[in-house]
């Protein structure tokens, strides 16, 4: 229980008017005693004596008691309370005048010099101000800790003593602050990579919103397991801004209007960060620079084991069948992956245990490869962490369709014909970054379309065939030779062969072909067509266009809609399919799930444009989807994925008619 200082006093009073009666019972004990020692002998008389005297003891104790204790208290309640809280009044103030000073000198635009000199100037003596007080501040909390304390052991000479020492030490410190330059708050300019806490560096910066106005918010940043994190409040829980440092990149920015800015960049956002000066500012790319060559130079295996609670993006892979656990299914389909022929290993430069993936080319990579691929540009390559990220199950089924050993027989097909030596691990980046751009961008190691042996499963398999899993049904005679990438890609997409897919793409084939000679349709409407949702994502992560209509007005949502398949519709309307134009015959994909009595496609379509209107409502900020809608969402991607025959189509008499 906490007690109020008026509290404490009616306590301190209780307990003298207590002690008074026990004086009053002790002075009659004592002359009891008195009377009886005039009986006594002489030495007896002496012990009696100096038992009353022990006993005037008490009474002078209580005396001392009601003088000193009791109303030290009460002049302690009475003026040292108030003056303190006028003091903190008057500190809390000028503090949030500080904050004033801070925000508009962040303002000043850094082509008005007159408004920055201004600003700064403000700031500087607002601070003066604020440091002078904040030491009188102290100083009186330190001494009313104190003066209770002393009032009531009476010990005066040493509160003197150190109260003078105390004032002496405050007039040098406010004698400093008065010769200091306060420009800027240089309090926390230092940082240490080695410091016992973990925390690198921290202090106050403003932080660019990513909302529509992008307004500036002032934010305690700290660099600290190899992360970059901040709080609104010191008793908020940290957000993450950077979840690896090694994966970011740190540079001043001189090209907007606000002074003093850099910026953090990382695979999945940029964060803009403002420091109060040019000093301050270089200290925080030195540190985040710093922080990323410490986290290099650590042990890889250290970063897959972050506090999964920091941020949504650093949960585990989800579970494909069970979507709520996390731990250790998510684990065996991270093992499924890396099992697949040459995924032991970086694709580009052969580090083991690769951790990083590129999902559109189906491959995975160690982290410095990861790096260059992402330099390259999402167009070339998108860059996925296999630990940090969380992944969808149809992009982790893709994954498991493709593997380095099947893209290397693609993109490495004549290097050693060339005569040229593949990087190793040990390799500079220089030479790495060479390599990855020849085989990827100029693609300098291509054999001629319909000459590679490509592995499917580990075994290598003939390309003639065109579905990977060699079913009869699926088998064409044609010779890949007598085609064109572009055609081969529509072929291979309706015969659900992805390493064809992949080759086809790899030299140079359109994903949105136009198929003229089967009215208009694409490669992605070709997957459809064809049955494979791994298909349509692996087309999709290529930049195939969703909405790309065929000649007939019909998109890939309209044709997965026609043909019941529930999987592809959910795909295309998370990859944002419009659903709203009809085709040639005016009908859109909601009436055609309605003729068809589909109930689940029914239903994804209904709650899609349920939560198109939403958005629309609440205006150009409003929020990406409604939580129940993306959550029914997640659940049929899992069921399309891992149980499709729970979506089968409840009547199938319109599909002959249609196709």
């Amino acid at each position: 229980m906490c007690l109020s200082a008026p509290q404490l006093v009616k306590l301190c009073s209780g307990m003298i008017e207590a002690g008074k009666a026990y004086v009053s019972a002790n002075k009659l004990f004592v002359n009891g005693v008195r009377d009886l020692s005039q009986q006594c002998k002489k030495d007896e008389t002496i012990s009696v004596n100096t038992l009353i005297s022990s006993f005037r003891l008490f009474q002078i104790l209580f005396d001392q008691a009601q003088r000193s204790v009791k109303q030290q208290l009460h002049n302690f309640v009475k003026d040292d309370v108030r003056k303190f809280k006028e003091t903190k009044k008057h500190f809390d103030r000028v503090r949030e005048d500080l904050e004033i000073a801070q925000v508009k000198n962040a303002q000043a635009p850094r082509n008005k010099p007159h408004e920055v000199e201004e600003a700064a100037g403000t700031l500087s003596i607002t601070r003066k101000c604020f440091r002078h007080l904040a030491l009188d501040y102290v100083l009186q909390v330190r001494q009313m800790t104190l003066n209770p304390c002393l009032r009531i052991y009476s010990m005066f000479l040493l509160y003197i003593q150190q109260s003078s020492m105390e004032k002496r030490e405050m007039e040098h410190k406010h004698a400093t602050i008065q010769q200091r330059d306060f420009s800027y708050d240089d309090s926390k300019v230092e940082f240490n990579v080695d410091a016992p806490n973990g925390v690198v560096m921290e202090g106050y910066l403003f932080k660019r919103a990513s909302n529509a106005f992008k307004t500036w918010n002032r934010r305690w940043f700290s660099i600290q397991n190899s992360q970059l994190v901040y709080q609104k409040k010191l008793k908020d829980s940290l957000t993450v801004v950077v979840e690896d440092l090694r994966l970011c990149s740190v540079k001043p920015c001189e090209d907007i209007e606000r002074r003093f800015c850099f910026e953090v960049v990382s695979p999945s956002k940029s964060c803009m960060l403002q420091a109060e000066s040019e000093k301050l500012r270089q200290a925080w790319i030195q540190a985040v620079q710093a922080s990323i060559a410490s986290a290099y130079r650590e042990s890889p295996d250290t970063y897959y084991h972050l506090d999964r609670t920091a941020s949504p993006s650093t949960s585990s892979i989800d579970s494909a069948s069970e979507p709520r656990e996390r731990s250790g299914r998510g684990e065996s389909i991270l093992q499924r992956i890396q099992c697949l022929p040459g995924n032991q290993q970086c694709c580009d430069c052969g580090q083991a245990d690769p951790r990083w993936a590129s999902i559109n080319l189906g491959i995975l990579l160690c982290i410095e490869c990861s790096g260059i691929h992402r330099s390259l540009g999402v167009h070339c390559s998108k860059v996925r962490s296999l630990t940090l990220d969380s992944w969808e199950p149809e992009l982790l089924k893709l994954m498991c369709e493709l593997g380095n050993s099947v893209i290397n027989h693609i993109y490495e097909g004549s290097y050693q014909e060339q005569g040229l030596k593949k990087p190793l691990p040990s390799s500079s980046r220089q030479e790495k970054e060479a390599w990855i751009k020849a085989k990827y961008v100029e693609k300098k190691f291509l054999k001629k379309l319909g000459s590679t042996e490509i592995l499917i499963n580990g075994e290598r398999k003939s390309e003639r065939r065109w579905s990977a899993e060699a079913e009869p049904e699926t088998s064409d005679p044609e010779d890949m030779r007598d085609l064109h990438p572009g055609a081969l890609l529509c072929k291979a997409s309706k015969a659900r062969n992805l390493p064809i897919m992949a080759e086809a793409l790899a030299h140079g084939a359109d994903v949105n072909l136009v198929n003229d000679e089967d009215e208009g349709k694409t490669p992605l409407i070709q997957a459809v067509i064809g049955g494979s949702l791994i298909a349509c994502e692996f087309l999709l992560q290529n930049a195939a266009d969703v909405n790309q209509r065929d000649a007939r007005g019909r998109g890939p949502l309209h044709h997965a809609t026609y043909l019941g398949h529930t999987g592809q519709v959910c795909l295309f309307l998370k990859r944002g399919a419009t659903q709203n134009d009809g085709d040639e015959d005016g009908q859109d994909p909601l009436s055609i799930a309605v003729q068809q009595a589909n109930a689940d496609i029914v239903t994804l379509l209904r709650l899609a444009r349920m939560n198109e209107e939403m958005r629309e409502s609440e205006g150009p900020f409003g929020q990406p989807g409604d939580a129940t809608y993306l959550d029914i969402f997640r659940e049929f991607s899992h069921m399309a994925s891992h149980n499709p025959e729970k979506l089968k189509r409840r009547s199938v008499h319109f599909r002959h008619s249609f196709r």
